[in-house]
């Protein structure tokens, strides 16, 4: 992986969070992954997001330059001119708070341009790797019903490579196939720490068939 150009927070720890093994990638960056435990809360930042953004160079200031709309100041690695198109790489971490009732608030950052790109193939490929669509068996912690009324709602219950778990909605059909299972087969979203490849946080992006 190519070296990013933005500092972001420096962390060692790893709350709930496990290292998915796919292509090793070294940065000499700080990771995001970053962790605070104090007695009634955990606070944990991960990797949450990337997208590729148009923009156009501005001003050249010294060996930076100004990229359109925002006016975000970048370095001029690329030997860019004024009014050269480029297509930027931004990162979006979350900061997620799990309090004495397990109950996890999740806030997520502004958009952070990393890197810049001359063409959006280049910027593409970069994508590819920091987001990585898989599909896995994980744990099945359970399944359960909620009754109102005449109305009954079904929920699973799964435990991501990360080790958070994550409840979904689920219908009857669903509820009876899983109802005696250990594992379940998943489509996850590994989204990559950009300065520690290794490390990723997984998102449930639906069931496998």
């Amino acid at each position: 992986m190519k070296t990013y150009h933005k500092f972001f927070r420096t962390g060692l720890g790893l709350f709930l969070l496990a290292a998915l093994l796919l292509s090793a990638c070294s940065s000499n960056e700080p990771s995001v992954f970053d962790t605070t435990t104090s007695e009634d809360t955990n606070v944990s930042r991960v990797p949450w997001d990337y997208r590729i953004v148009e923009g156009t160079v501005g001003d050249l200031i010294g060996s930076d330059m100004t990229v359109l709309p925002d006016n975000e100041l970048m370095p001029n690695d690329g030997n860019y001119a004024t009014g050269d198109k480029i297509w930027s790489l931004q990162y979006m971490d979350a900061e997620m708070t799990t309090g004495a009732n397990q109950k996890t608030d999740v806030r997520l950052s502004s958009w952070d341009t990393i890197k810049t790109f001359k063409t959006q193939d280049e910027a593409k490929k970069d994508l590819a790797n920091l987001k990585v669509n898989v599909t896995t068996e994980v744990d099945l912690v359970g399944v359960y019903q909620t009754k109102y009324k005449d109305q009954t709602r079904d929920f699973a219950v799964v435990e991501l490579p990360s080790g958070n778990r994550i409840k979904q909605p689920i219908d009857d059909a669903r509820y009876k196939e899983l109802e005696k299972k250990k594992k379940v087969s998943v489509k996850l979203e590994e989204v990559h720490d950009f300065a520690d490849y290794d490390s990723a946080y997984a998102k449930f992006r639906g069931w496998a068939s």
